[in-house]
C-alpha cells in the first residue's frame, strides 16, 4: 500500500497545475524524448500517436488531471482505469515506471527551468511514485484476470 502524500506535497503539486496547463506538453514532448532513447520502450507505444503528437497531448492532459485533483483521487478513478487497461494491453511492467521517472523529472526541469526547483521536483517524483503505485497494483491485477 502507497504511503499517502504530505499535505506538503500535495500543496506543491496543485501549486504547479498552471505550469502545467501552460507548459505540460512542451513537458511530455520532451519526456517521450528522453525516453525513446530506449528502442524497447520506444516499441510499446503507437508511433502513429506520437508522430500526430496526440500521445503527447493525452498524457498532458492527464497529468494537468492529476495535478488538479491530487487531493481528490476518485475524481480521475475511471481515466487511472482507462490508462491501466492500455498498460497491460501494451504490455507495460512495474520496471517501466523507472524509465519513465527517469525521463519525465529531467523533462519538468529542462521545460521549467529555474522554476522547478528541487522541491517541486521532489513533490514530483513523491507524487509519480505514489501514482505509480496505484496504477501498477491494478495492473498486477488486470494482468491476473487476463491470465486465469
Amino acid at each position: 500500500m502507497n504511503t499517502p502524500l504530505s499535505a506538503q506535497t500535495i500543496e506543491t503539486i496543485k501549486a504547479t497545475a498552471p505550469a502545467l496547463q501552460s507548459h505540460g506538453l512542451a513537458i511530455t514532448t520532451r519526456m517521450y524524448e528522453r525516453l525513446f532513447v530506449d528502442p524497447e520502450i520506444k516499441r510499446l507505444f503507437d508511433q502513429a500517436a506520437q508522430i500526430s503528437g496526440e500521445q503527447p497531448k493525452r498524457l498532458a492532459a492527464a497529468i494537468l488531471a492529476f495535478a488538479q485533483n491530487v487531493d481528490r483521487l476518485e475524481r480521475i478513478e475511471g481515466a487511472v482505469e482507462k490508462i491501466c487497461e492500455r498498460h497491460v494491453t501494451t504490455q507495460v511492467r512495474p520496471e517501466h515506471y523507472d524509465a519513465v521517472a527517469a525521463a519525465l523529472l529531467p523533462a519538468i526541469k529542462d521545460v521549467l527551468g529555474e522554476a522547478a526547483t528541487e522541491p517541486v521536483l521532489k513533490a514530483w517524483g513523491e507524487a509519480y511514485w505514489y501514482l505509480a503505485g496505484i496504477m501498477i497494483e491494478r495492473e498486477k491485477r488486470l494482468y491476473g484476470q487476463a491470465a486465469g
